[in-house]
C-alpha cells in the first residue's frame, strides 16, 4: 500500500509541484491532497494540474485543528510535508503526527529561523548580516517554529554583491534538488 502524503503549501506552490512531480513514477508515495490556508494561492492552480484535490482552511480553522486532523484521517494521510507553508502548526496537528511532519526552510537553521522568517525576509537577513553561505534545512515540525530535529542540510555560497534576489535563486535550486529525494530516503 502507498505512503500517504499530504502537502501544505501557502503561496505559489513550485515546490509542492516539484515534490509531485518528482514521484509522479513512484508506487511507494502518493500526494492525495494539497492543503492551503489561502484561497487565492497559486498552489490551487498547480494542484488543478497535477489532478490533486486542494483544499483551503481559513487561519482561524486551520489553528484550530480539528477540520485537518478530520480531512487527514479521511484521506488516510500517513506524513504531512510543509512545502512552503506560512503558518504555525497547531499543536494538535503535531500531537496526531508525531514524527511525521516534515518542514523545508530557505537558510540553515538555527541561523535565520523563527516567527516571520520565510522567503524574501530570510535572504534580505542573510544579505544584511554578510554570511559567506546559505542554504536550506529540513526539519521535523514540532511545536516552535523552525525548531525540530534537523534532517538534512545542503550549502550554497553567497558572495558579497550577491543580492536577496541572487541569494533566493540559489537557496531555490537547493530546495528542487534535495525535497523530493530527502523524502524518498526518509519515508521510501
Amino acid at each position: 500500500m502507498p505512503i500517504k502524503i499530504a502537502l501544505f503549501a501557502s503561496g505559489s506552490g513550485s515546490n509542492a509541484e516539484n515534490i509531485a512531480n518528482y514521484h509522479s513514477k513512484s508506487s511507494v508515495f502518493e500526494f492525495p491532497l494539497i492543503i492551503s490556508n489561502k484561497a487565492d494561492a497559486y498552489v490551487h492552480e498547480r494542484a488543478k494540474k497535477l489532478q490533486i484535490p486542494s483544499f483551503t482552511f481559513p487561519r482561524e480553522v486551520f489553528l484550530a485543528g480539528d477540520e485537518i486532523i478530520t480531512l487527514l484521517k479521511e484521506y488516510e494521510i500517513d506524513y504531512i510535508v510543509l512545502a512552503g507553508f506560512l503558518l504555525k502548526i497547531p499543536t494538535s496537528l503535531v500531537e496526531a503526527y508525531p514524527n511525521k511532519i516534515i518542514n523545508i526552510h530557505p537558510a540553515l537553521l538555527p541561523k535565520f529561523g523563527g516567527k516571520g522568517m520565510y522567503g524574501q525576509h530570510v535572504h534580505q537577513a542573510v544579505a544584511d548580516a554578510g554570511e559567506i553561505e546559505s542554504g536550506i534545512t529540513i526539519h521535523y515540525v514540532n511545536g516552535n517554529y523552525d525548531e525540530g530535529n534537523i534532517i538534512f542540510q545542503a550549502k550554497c555560497p553567497v558572495l558579497p554583491t550577491d543580492t536577496p534576489d541572487m541569494i533566493a535563486e540559489k537557496v531555490h535550486a537547493l530546495e528542487y534538488e534535495h525535497f523530493p529525494r530527502i523524502i524518498s530516503e526518509l519515508w521510501g
